[in-house]
C-alpha cells in the first residue's frame, strides 16, 4: 500500500539490478517512477544499469502510487483476504475501511496515462516546429530503441528489420509503479481502450499481478494528435525472464 514507505529488501535490489541489465540497451526519453521509495530505488537501479542515460532525470509522481489498503497496510495478504471474507467479497475488488475503490484506482491511472499522451503531442508538435527538422521515422540509429524481447513476443514491434531504418518513436518511456496499481491501469487499457493483447495471453495472465521488476511493453499511437483515441498495443506483459 501507500502508508508504509519500506526500502527494498536485499532480494529487491537483486532484481531491480537484474531488470536494469534487461532494459540496459532501451534507450528512455523519459523516467517516471511512484514517489514511494521503493519504486524509487527500482527506478533508479534501472537507470544505473542504463548505456545510454543514466543520467536522465526521474520525475516522481503520486499518481502512481500502489493502491491505498487503509486499515489493511502493513498487515499479511493473509489479513486482508479475511477481512474481504468477512465481507462476503472478493479478495482483488474488496475496499478495506479507509482505503482505495478499484474505480478510484483507475481514476489515478486514466488521469496520469492521459498526461503522457498529452506530453507525447507536445513533443511531436515542437519536433514539427523546428525549422528544417526531419522526420522523425527517418533516422538510421539501430541501437535508437532496442528491446530485448523482441523475439518472442508481439509482432508489434518497432523494427529496423528489412527497412533499413529504425522506427524512432516521438517518446519512449519509463514508468516505475506497484502491482495492484498496474493491474487496474491495464485492466483501464483493455476495457475502455480497446487494447490489441498478444494472442497468447491467457485470461488468467490478463488478471494477475506482475512479479516484481515485471515488464510491460505496450505501444500507444495518437493519430493526428487526437488525445481521446489512442491506439494502444500491447507487446508484452509481466516480462520476467530476466529473473
Amino acid at each position: 500500500g501507500q502508508g508504509v514507505d519500506e526500502p527494498l529488501s536485499a532480494t529487491g535490489f537483486r532484481q531491480a539490478d537484474a531488470a536494469g541489465l534487461f532494459l540496459s540497451n532501451v534507450k528512455f526519453t523519459h523516467v517516471f517512477s511512484s514517489d514511494l521509495l521503493r519504486a524509487k530505488q527500482t527506478a533508479a537501479a534501472i537507470l544505473g544499469q542504463n548505456r545510454f542515460c543514466k543520467d536522465l532525470e526521474i520525475k516522481y509522481d503520486a499518481r502512481l502510487r500502489e493502491r491505498k489498503y487503509g486499515v489493511a497496510e502493513g498487515r499479511p495478504l493473509a489479513d486482508l483476504k479475511a477481512m474481504a471474507k468477512d465481507a462476503g467479497e472478493q479478495c482483488p475488488s474488496f475496499t478495506p475501511s479507509g482505503g482505495e475503490t478499484l474505480d478510484e484506482v483507475r481514476e489515478r491511472a486514466r488521469d496520469f496515462f492521459e498526461f503522457l499522451c498529452q506530453l507525447a503531442v507536445e513533443l511531436e508538435q515542437k519536433e514539427h516546429s523546428k525549422p528544417g527538422a526531419p522526420g522523425r521515422s527517418s533516422g538510421t540509429s539501430g541501437e535508437q530503441f532496442v528491446f530485448p524481447w523482441t523475439n518472442h513476443c508481439s509482432e508489434a514491434e518497432p523494427s529496423s528489420e528489412g527497412g533499413g531504418s529504425s522506427v524512432v518513436l516521438d517518446a519512449n518511456i519509463l514508468v516505475v509503479s506497484h502491482g495492484a496499481y498496474m493491474r487496474n491501469w491495464i485492466g483501464y487499457f483493455v476495457s475502455d481502450l480497446n487494447c490489441t493483447l498478444p494472442a497468447n495471453l491467457t485470461k488468467s495472465q490478463l488478471s494477475s499481478v506482475s512479479p516484481n521488476t515485471g515488464v510491460s511493453h505496450f505501444i500507444i499511437k495518437l493519430g493526428n494528435g487526437n488525445l481521446l483515441k489512442p491506439e494502444i498495443t500491447c507487446v508484452c506483459l509481466n516480462q520476467d525472464s530476466h529473473l
